[in-house]
């Protein structure tokens, strides 16, 4: 329970852009370094943590922690995610408050954007790769899930092009795939 609350302490801590920005750090640590889970349970546990309420980083953490040691471990890492964030809140917005018309923070927090943005387009990278080919790294043996492809692909026009609801589009997209992989 403690390496459980301390990893998710130490993702909290590095969560600078939120919610899709950490996922890839949150894989590292709980698929990779701990293996606490398999890829697939955690795309699994992304895919849920998108359709319910709430920061997608702090949902992960209590859906992950709900597989690794039940209700205890929701709350361990749910808590590990969000102290650091609550604190370092706190002491920025006393920075802030104290700072804010300083030219240096506001060039600073540029430099920050697009870091955030380069975390946001990994953890993209990433799900595409978990849903399309099962893996999150590229290598020369990989094959590819044709109709997961497909059913992206539909899903992305229609969404564009015709502007469905979100919520329909997951939910039918939802039912396709229960239909295919059943």
């Amino acid at each position: 329970m403690f390496n459980l609350f301390m990893t998710f302490l130490k993702i909290g801590l590095c969560s600078i852009g939120g919610g899709y920005a950490i996922i890839p750090m949150i894989q590292q640590q709980v698929v990779l370094n701990q293996g606490w889970i398999s890829e697939k349970v955690f795309t699994d546990i992304i895919t849920i943590s998108q359709m319910t309420p709430g920061p997608l980083a702090v949902n992960t953490s209590t859906f992950v922690g709900i597989q690794i040691a039940g209700i205890p471990g929701a709350i361990a890492a749910t808590v590990g995610c969000i102290l650091c964030g609550i604190l370092i809140s706190t002491l920025l917005y006393e920075f802030f408050k104290k700072y804010k018309h300083s030219k240096y923070i506001f060039e600073i927090l540029k430099s920050l954007k697009a870091t955030s943005l380069g975390l946001i387009v990994s953890a993209a990278f990433t799900i595409l790769l978990l849903t399309f080919f099962g893996t999150s790294t590229l290598n020369s043996y990989i094959h590819g899930d044709l109709l997961a492809m497909m059913v992206f692909g539909a899903a992305l026009f229609l969404l564009r092009k015709y502007k469905v609801n979100p919520i329909l589009m997951m939910s039918l997209c939802g039912m396709v795939g229960l239909l295919i992989y059943m």
